[in-house]
């Protein structure tokens, strides 16, 4: 037993947020889920890191281009991040059996490029499901405003759904509405809800960046550091209030689960942070944490594993209502956050595509 079965016993799903080709091959992927990992999620930064930073892929990447020499990088890429993904499910599926279709997810991202095209999203959303043909896939979706219309839509055909990208609570509002409309459109269809999935990612740490960048240019640092959390810790009680009463309970009778808040970028990007400080105060019922493998190293050395999501919410509105009286807009900055986040995944899926042009053309040599 680890602190992350602990994690687990207060409600709380710890997830891996990298992946890797050698973490499966090499059997690391069956020794965290001993040690209590109960996901994987992934983006393009992370295949940008995985694929371009390991001769792990050469091979594949060899008969890819046996098959089809002229193949372009997106069709070698998805050849290659397809069977880690697919890998990965099969993997935690025993997980996903056990646990009743609660967990044993893996996420894979649609393009990043359709982030602001909804039709797009839902035909690439519809062809990566078909294609891996796993009932413990997610499917992630940013919260942009094209996206929201996007993930009503893949809920109400059956699609597992990761909201990807959220930082503001108006965001969080919107894409549990769309999560909601589409389990109550599938139902109205005749559809079966009682085994769909979705997770709502709020992104954690870069918003105390970009808040404590704020702060300092105003030389207002007492709030530095205490941002993001009280955002995280109200944006948990909003989920409670959406899920809950009677339009949900309506829903949960016919087998709807909850879309479960899940902290994502949760690494102290500060290195005067405690390593643990978007994971220790967040831990509550029904949430998930996907952490990188360092945060996990330290969660399962010094982490606690105690409720405290709840704790201390006054305050937290204290900090936001604080934060707007100083003159920094918390909408502007995450507003920002949701622009600069789709566009660094564009960035990286841009340079993952390059970099897998220049692994094909040094072997087609």
């Amino acid at each position: 037993m680890t602190i992350l079965h602990d994690l687990h016993a207060h409600g709380q799903s710890v997830w891996l947020d990298f992946i890797r080709r050698s973490l499966i091959t090499s059997g690391e992927l069956d020794s965290l889920v001993k040690q209590g990992i109960r996901g994987v999620t992934s983006n393009p930064s992370i295949f940008n890191k995985a694929i371009g930073g390991s001769s792990d892929y050469d091979d594949d990447l060899k008969a890819l281009l046996a098959q089809d020499p002229q193949a372009p990088p997106i069709t070698l890429y998805e050849g290659l991040a397809l069977k880690d993904i697919a890998a990965a499910a099969d993997a935690l599926r025993p997980l996903w059996d056990e646990s009743g279709a609660g967990d044993g997810f893996v996420s894979i991202e649609v393009n990043p490029k359709l982030a602001h095209d909804t039709e797009a999203t839902v035909a690439e959303a519809r062809r990566l499901w078909s294609t891996l043909q796993r009932p413990n896939i997610m499917i992630k979706i940013p919260a942009t405003d094209e996206g929201l219309p996007a993930i009503r839509t893949v809920i109400s055909e059956g699609i597992n759904v990761n909201v990807t990208l959220i930082f503001s609570q108006k965001k969080y509002n919107q894409q549990a509405q769309a999560y909601i409309d589409g389990l109550e459109d599938r139902l109205a269809q005749g559809g079966d809800i009682s085994q769909l999935n979705s997770v709502a990612s709020l992104f954690v740490s870069r918003l105390d960046t970009k808040a404590d960048a704020a702060l300092a240019a105003l030389g207002a640092d007492e709030l530095a550091g205490k941002v993001a959390v009280s955002n995280a810790k109200i944006v948990y009680s909003l989920f409670e209030v959406l899920f809950s009463g009677p339009r949900w309970e309506r829903i949960a009778q016919a087998g709807g689960r909850v879309q479960r808040p899940l902290w994502a970028s949760t690494s102290s990007k500060n290195p005067a942070y405690p390593d643990t400080m978007y994971v220790d105060p967040l831990v509550g019922p029904h949430t998930v944490n996907t952490m990188p493998p360092q945060t996990i190293e330290a969660t399962l050395d010094h982490g606690v594993a105690a409720l405290a999501v709840r704790d201390g919410l006054d305050e937290a509105r204290a900090v936001l209502a604080q934060l707007e009286q100083i003159g920094i807009s918390l909408d502007d900055l995450t507003d920002q956050l949701l622009a600069e986040g789709v566009a660094q995944f564009e960035d990286a899926f841009d340079e993952l595509l390059q970099g897998v042009a220049q692994k094909a053309e040094q072997l087609r040599r």
